[in-house]
C-alpha cells in the first residue's frame, strides 16, 4: 500500500504538517489539554481528554499509518504541535475524509485553509482517491468555511445516531462536503 508524505511543508515554511508518532504524546497531550474549551463543544474526545488518552492517540495514529486506515499529522509551527489533521479511509473505497482541528491563538489566521490544501493535494497523490470529503457539525461554522473557501461542494447532510458521541455543542446533523479529483484546488 502507498502512504502519503510523512512530512508536507506549507506554503509558509513556518508551518508543516508531519507524521504523529508515538513520541509526541506530551506534544499531544499540551496541544489538546490547551485547546480543550475551543474543542469540546465539536469533538467528543476532547472532553475526557488525559495524558492516557494522549497515549493511545498517538499509538493509535502509528498503527492506522502502517495499516493505511488513516495518516494523522501534527499541524506544527517551528515544531511545536498546534492542532491536527488527517486523512482517514472511512467514507468510500474511492474517497478520503480529512479532519481537522486547531490551537484557538492559532484561528482565523488562514492556516487550516492551507493545511487542508496541502492534504488535499497529498490526498490525490495516493493511487485510487477519486474524492476528498469533509464532514462538520452544521452548527460549527468555523470548519465548514473551510471546504467552501477551497471550492467543496456540500453533497448533503445527515443526521448522527443516537449511538454516536457528540461535543458538548452539536446539532446532531452532519454536513458533508465533497471535493472530487477532477475539481481539484
Amino acid at each position: 500500500m502507498e502512504h502519503p508524505a510523512e512530512k508536507i511543508v506549507l506554503d509558509d515554511p513556518r508551518f508543516e504538517l508531519r507524521r504523529w508518532r508515538a513520541a509526541d504524546a506530551d506534544a499531544a497531550d499540551r496541544a489538546v489539554a490547551e485547546s480543550r474549551d475551543h474543542l469540546a463543544p465539536w469533538l467528543f474526545w476532547a472532553i475526557g481528554h488525559s495524558r492516557d488518552s494522549a497515549v493511545e492517540f498517538v499509538n493509535r495514529c502509528e498503527r492506522d499509518w502502517e495499516s493505511g486506515d488513516a495518516y494523522n499529522y501534527a499541524i506544527t509551527v517551528g515544531g511545536e504541535a498546534i492542532g491536527s489533521i488527517s486523512l482517514m479511509r472511512r467514507i468510500a473505497p474511492a474517497g478520503l475524509e480529512i479532519g481537522y482541528w486547531l490551537h484557538p491563538a492559532w484561528t482565523g489566521r488562514g492556516l487550516m485553509t492551507k493545511a487542508v490544501t496541502a492534504l488535499t493535494r497529498e490526498a490525490f497523490t495516493l493511487p485510487g482517491t477519486d474524492h476528498v470529503e469533509i464532514h462538520h457539525d452544521e452548527a460549527n461554522l468555523a470548519s465548514g468555511a473551510v471546504p467552501k473557501r477551497l471550492g467543496f461542494t456540500e453533497v448533503g447532510r445527515r443526521p448522527l445516531g443516537p449511538e454516536e458521541p457528540r461535543g458538548t455543542a452539536q446539532t446532531g446533523v452532519l454536513v458533508i462536503w465533497r471535493l472530487r479529483r477532477a475539481d481539484a484546488l
